[in-house]
């Protein structure tokens, strides 16, 4: 049962990882690891960045 569970946790990262749902924790390393002496934004403030961006410089989305 462990195994299976375990699979399925493995599986459940990758997924998120590909539709980009960890991008949030991974600005989060990466501006803690770069030294950035600015606050972090928050969650949402990340959010609204990332797709505004996309919005005005779209690149290889499906829509």
């Amino acid at each position: 049962m462990n195994a299976v569970l375990a699979g399925f946790r493995g599986f459940a990262g990758y997924l998120s990882g590909v539709l980009g749902a960890d991008a949030y924790k991974k600005y989060l390393q990466h501006h803690e690891a770069s030294g950035h002496t600015s606050p972090t934004l928050t969650e949402r403030e990340f959010w609204r960045d990332r797709t505004d961006r996309q919005d005005t410089n779209p690149q290889g989305r499906c829509c």
